[in-house]
């Protein structure tokens, strides 16, 4: 049986990171990010909605909230859009391709 502490946990639940998918409005909520701006960065291409045809509500998974989340504390601290994007993309890519070479290794 689960502790409390592990229950709570969800950082490391990767089932339920990979089903989770949030509307827009659920996001904006949550990280105090308005829609608008989550929508400017859409257009921008920093982040990409899980849905494709235009008038549909937009959808957006764990990683692109995460990357949400990391642009805007970036901004807080003084970033621009653009700085702090790439910065997140580069930090992303840096953490996919260390978790590629650990898979690597325990096959």
């Amino acid at each position: 049986m689960k502790n409390n502490k592990e229950s709570k946990d969800l950082s490391f639940d990767f089932d339920f990171l990979d089903k989770l998918v949030v509307g827009i409005g659920e996001v904006s909520q949550i990280t105090g990010i308005p829609t608008r701006q989550i929508r400017y960065w859409e257009e921008k291409r920093i982040i990409d909605s899980l849905t494709e045809e235009e008038g549909k509500n937009r959808r957006y998974n764990y990683e692109n909230i995460k990357k949400m989340l990391l642009i805007k504390e970036l901004m807080d601290e003084g970033y621009t859009l653009d700085s702090a994007a790439e910065k997140v993309k580069k930090r992303m890519e840096m953490i996919e391709n260390t978790l590629n070479k650990l898979q690597g290794k325990q096959l």
